[in-house]
């Protein structure tokens, strides 16, 4: 359900993007007959059987794939661990640079893949981990279930959040929380941040940093500075894992309209990974 809604708070498409995502639909032979152009962000949710051929896009005279579909949208993957590992890597090269490349006998074929990846799963086979007293799984089987998700792909997940289960308490509690609308005004409100900030350069958001850029535009302190030392050799990351804590971070400091990353947006950007060490023992 969380996963449905994040296209009501994502910022409504942009002219160019709407014929962009339209031209996709529009040779997938997906347009309505009454829809000139799709005005609403694609939300593209798989079953984890699908083919690797469908995921990447390909045929005879190849078309997009589910990955392009989901271009300018999202791309949800529930139970993600159990799709097949070659079908999830596919997904390494787009999450990277935006496209997907399908070569075939009769030449190579380039489709724009700039999606939001949103994943689910349980944390073991029968659901219950970490409680012990629930759990029927061995820590083996439990370690092979994790390990289906592989390195490099949770390397590009910039934030993973634990949901535990709802207490009762909870579930009783007549208490409103905040709307999509609401939601969108404070993330169309950094939207607006970003592109001021990159308005003399050919992106628009904080995901869109390249190294070099980021060495630009994200400035932070010395103690800081510090901290991000700190975090680095402790949780052992990589160049990319260290690039992409630092954009969180930019983008929770614009979400708080503050005009310097502070330690509390760094570490709040942190504690989105730390789920890893818990979970995989990175």
């Amino acid at each position: 359900m969380a996963a449905k809604r994040l296209p009501t708070i994502l910022p409504p498409l942009s002219i160019n993007e709407s014929m962009e995502v339209s031209k996709i639909y529009s040779v997938c032979g997906m347009l309505d007959e009454d829809e000139v152009i799709v005005v609403k962000r694609p939300f593209v949710d798989p079953h984890h059987t699908v083919s690797d051929a469908a995921m990447s896009g390909g045929g005879r005279i190849p078309r997009p794939g589910l990955i392009s579909r989901a271009h300018k949208g999202i791309l949800f993957l529930d139970e993600i661990v159990h799709f097949n590992q070659s079908c999830l890597e596919i997904l390494r090269q787009p999450m990277e640079d935006k496209k997907v490349m399908v070569a075939r006998t009769n030449g190579s074929f380039q489709f724009p893949a700039e999606f939001m990846l949103v994943a689910a799963m349980n944390p073991c086979p029968c659901g219950n981990y970490p409680d012990v007293n629930k759990c029927t799984c061995t820590p083996e089987v439990i370690r092979r279930y994790l390990c289906k998700m592989s390195g490099p792909i949770l390397d590009r997940i910039d934030i993973c959040v634990e949901a535990p289960k709802v207490k009762v308490d909870d579930l009783c509690i007549n208490k409103k929380g905040m709307s999509s609308q609401e939601m969108r005004e404070r993330v169309m409100g950094a939207v607006d941040i970003q592109k001021d900030r990159y308005k003399d350069c050919s992106i628009d958001f904080n995901s869109q940093l390249t190294a070099s850029m980021i060495k630009e535009f994200i400035k932070v302190g010395k103690s800081e500075r510090n901290l991000l030392e700190d975090i680095y050799k402790k949780m052992n990351l990589s160049a990319r894992g260290y690039h992409r804590i630092l954009k969180v971070a930019r983008t929770i400091a614009d979400v708080d309209e503050s005009r310097e990353i502070q330690k509390r947006h760094i570490m709040e950007a942190v504690c989105y990974r730390g789920i890893e060490d818990k979970y995989w023992g990175k």
